[in-house]
Order: structure tokens, then C-alpha cells, then sequence
């Protein structure tokens, strides 16, 4: 019995040896591939790290000191931990609103696939897309576009820039840009250049004589005749009066009175001229128009690319919350309404907390995706500010290869990036497993 029992346990033991043998025969091009894609380079790395830029002298942690001395990368990691801390956060916030309202509206089908859509587009393309979205001028970019129509709208106060008093018509231009013209007599006239004429307003009628009375009255007017003649600061005929410019009768520094342009030009004041009595046009009047935020400026740069990583990747957080917002039980919810609770109350302290998994699964993962954001970076931000909007991910590429052909810097810079990401990937790692026991 027991020699039968001893040839069954050597017939197991070869049988689990063969198996494993099997085993090891199938996983083995997998670890090769594996070895090849990430051991080794990872390996390289950390010993290219140890090398000066030539990769012929040893200079072992130096680049890392280096790393942590220079601005730009403390710039690029300050960015990183901006990124960290705001884009996650906004990806699982607005995917949680978005997946909530596909239980709400008429249309969840066509609504999951409007959101869902940018993921389908390229980095690159989205990129592209969004440095236009973001171009300064109100012409090419529709944020800029919007933000002066919205000021424009409440805001209908003509400018003119680039205007100009007639040189030797006794008008002076004051070193803040206001132009003074003395108000001892009752008419003031105020001849200006450097308006164009297809620039006017449509509501500019011609420049008429100021009328003569009490106080103090005036034209101001283009002083240009289309064609060609006139006389520099006569109320010719063919000059135009321009509408909506604020005047300003002062004694020294104090404005005793304001009014506006009619579309003729004129204007008028009520009290009396003084010796000392000016009218002034401010230099407001000649102000350049609005013309939007500066988006991709030092001061908006990263908030404007984290708003196009948002547009990207809320539909796929939106679909990952979704399937989990699909399993929860309804029973509660329907409990909570049959005793009274609100949406809001529903919402807050039963759908949140039943989904934490699943929220707390999409915010790691975006914690990880956002360590290694490059792409939009480099597109969206102009070169001269991408140290302003540089991630670490950006300054490894521009010191190995975008012109500092520093890789010995480069690899310690990925060596510490490659430090920042493991521990949450392992957190990640970790909640997946705890997730299915």
C-alpha cells in the first residue's frame, strides 16, 4: 500500500513539475517582453543617472542635487503638485455630476456619448484644438471672443486708440495720456489725428461749430478731410465729429464737471471758464479695446491646460462612475425617499458613500495619469512660457532632447518621477484587490 502510495506521489510531483515547466514556457515571452520594455529600461536609467551629459564620467549623485537646486524644476515640480491637487479632484467631481445626471435626463445615451467624444480624440489633436480655443486674439479664440462680447455688451463706451492731438493747435498731452486744452475762453476746440476714418463709429455725423453761450462748449473732431484738404484745426467741412468721448472740466486736480461727445462732436459745461479752468480729454479715451484674457499668459497657463485635461477625461471618469452608480442597491435609495429625504440629502449621504470605491478608484488613477501629463502641455503652452507651465515630465524631455542634451540630468528627473508615481500606483494596487475580496 504505501509503495503504491509513493509512486502516485512522485506520478503528482512529475505531473507538477511538467505543468509548471508548461507554465513557465507560456509566461516566458511575456517576461522577456516585460524585461525588455520596463526592467531594463528602468535599470538603464538609474546608471544613466549616475553619469555626467556625456555618459562618460561618474558623478554619482550630483544630478539629483542638481534636480533639487534647479528653478525650473522646482517650477515643474511646484506645477505637479497644482496638478495633483486640483485636476483629480475636478475629473471625479464633474464625472460624479455627469453620471448622476444620465439617470435624470431624457436623452442619457446621446448625453454619455457628448461627453464621452473627447476621448476618442488625440493629445495631440485636443492640444491643437485648445491652443486656439485659448488664442488671444478675440478673432481666433472663442474664450476671448465670448469674454468681449460679454464686456462690449455692458460696456458700449467708444475708444480710440492710437488718437492723437493736432501738433501746434495748443493742445498738450499730459504725462498720464490725458490732453488739456485751456478753458479760458467759452469755445474749445480739440482737433485730433491718428483715427482711422473706416474706425468710427457709425453714429459719427459731421463736426459741427460748438454753440456759443454760457459756460464752456467745444467740438472734439478728426481733424482730417477724406482727399486731402482742410485746415489743421478748423472745423472744416468733410471732418468728422467723434461721438462718446468723455470730457472733463478741471481746475488743477479738480474735476468740476463730466460729459460725453454728442455724435457731432460737441460738448458742453455749464460753468463759467477761470484762469486756471482746463478741458480734458482722459486717457481712457484713448485706450487700446478689450481684448479678452491673456490665457496662455505666465498667469493662466496651467489653469487653462488643466481646463482641456478636464474636457478630455470627464467622460471617461463619467463612464467608470456610471457602471457603478448602475450596481448600486436601489432599495435604500427608495427607502430614504419613502421617509422624506431630498435629492440633495439622498444624494450626499447615500450615493457618495456607496460609490467611495469606485470614486476613490477613478481619483487614483487620475493622480497617476496627471504625475505623467506631458502632451498638453507641450502643445498648449507657448514657448515662451513653458517654464511657467512645466510639469516634470516636460523638463525630463526638454533637458534629455529638447536642447539641453543633459541626459544624465534627464534620467535622474525620471528616476525621481518614477519615485512620485510608484506609491500611488501601489495604493491603487492595493484597493483593486481590497475591492474584490
Amino acid at each position: 500500500m504505501s509503495l503504491r502510495s509513493s509512486r502516485r506521489d512522485r506520478a503528482s510531483g512529475g505531473a507538477l513539475r511538467r505543468h509548471r515547466g508548461l507554465a513557465l514556457l507560456l509566461v516566458l515571452p511575456a517576461l522577456l517582453l516585460l524585461g525588455a520594455l520596463v526592467v531594463y529600461p528602468i535599470g538603464y536609467s538609474v546608471a544613466r543617472s549616475l553619469f555626467d551629459a556625456s555618459g562618460r564620467h561618474f558623478v554619482g549623485l550630483d544630478n539629483y542635487g542638481t534636480a533639487f537646486t534647479d528653478h525650473a524644476t522646482l517650477t515643474a515640480v511646484r506645477n505637479n503638485a497644482i496638478w495633483v491637487a486640483v485636476a483629480p479632484a475636478l475629473v471625479t467631481a464633474i464625472g460624479l455630476v455627469f453620471a448622476v445626471l444620465t439617470e435624470k435626463v431624457r436623452w442619457a445615451t446621446a448625453f454619455k456619448l457628448l461627453v464621452f467624444m473627447p476621448m476618442a480624440i488625440s493629445f495631440l489633436a485636443a492640444g491643437i484644438i485648445f491652443r486656439t480655443v485659448y488664442d488671444a486674439d478675440p478673432h481666433r479664440g472663442v474664450l476671448n471672443a465670448a469674454a468681449v462680447a460679454v464686456h462690449d455688451t455692458f460696456t458700449d463706451e467708444p475708444s480710440y486708440p492710437g488718437a492723437r492731438p493736432r501738433p501746434g493747435t495748443g493742445l498738450d498731452r499730459a504725462e498720464g495720456g490725458d490732453v488739456k486744452a485751456a478753458a479760458t475762453t467759452r469755445v474749445v476746440l480739440l482737433p485730433l489725428v491718428g483715427v482711422q476714418p473706416g474706425s468710427l463709429p457709425a453714429t459719427a455725423r459731421p463736426a459741427q461749430q460748438p454753440a456759443d453761450g454760457d459756460g464752456v462748449s467745444g467740438t472734439v473732431f478728426l481733424d482730417f478731410v477724406p482727399g486731402g484738404g482742410g485746415h489743421p484745426g478748423r472745423l472744416d467741412a468733410g471732418k468728422k465729429g467723434l461721438p462718446g468721448v468723455k470730457v472733463q472740466l478741471r481746475d488743477g486736480d479738480r474735476t468740476i464737471a463730466t460729459t460725453t461727445t454728442a455724435d457731432d462732436g460737441t460738448f458742453r459745461f455749464s460753468a463759467a471758464p477761470s484762469a486756471t479752468a482746463s478741458v480734458v480729454l482722459p486717457a481712457a479715451d484713448f485706450a487700446a479695446p478689450y481684448r479678452g484674457v491673456d490665457w496662455l499668459g505666465p498667469t493662466f497657463v496651467t489653469p487653462a491646460v488643466i481646463g482641456a485635461y478636464i474636457w478630455i477625461w470627464a467622460g471617461f471618469a463619467m463612464v467608470i462612475i456610471a457602471g457603478g452608480l448602475a450596481n448600486l442597491p436601489r432599495e435604500t435609495i427608495e427607502a430614504a425617499r419613502i421617509d422624506g429625504a431630498t435629492e440633495w440629502q439622498i444624494f450626499r449621504r447615500i450615493t457618495v458613500p456607496q460609490l467611495a470605491p469606485v470614486l476613490g478608484v477613478v481619483f487614483i488613477t487620475m493622480v497617476i495619469n496627471v504625475m505623467k501629463i506631458f502632451d498638453l502641455v507641450y502643445i498648449i503652452a507657448p514657448g515662451p512660457v513653458q517654464q511657467d507651465a512645466g510639469v516634470l515630465a516636460l523638463r525630463l524631455y526638454l533637458v534629455s532632447f529638447g536642447g539641453g542634451n543633459d541626459q544624465g540630468l534627464g534620467s535622474a528627473l525620471s528616476v525621481l518621477l518614477l519615485l512620485l508615481v510608484v506609491p500611488v500606483m501601489l495604493l491603487n494596487v492595493r484597493r483593486f484587490r481590497g475591492s474584490r475580496a
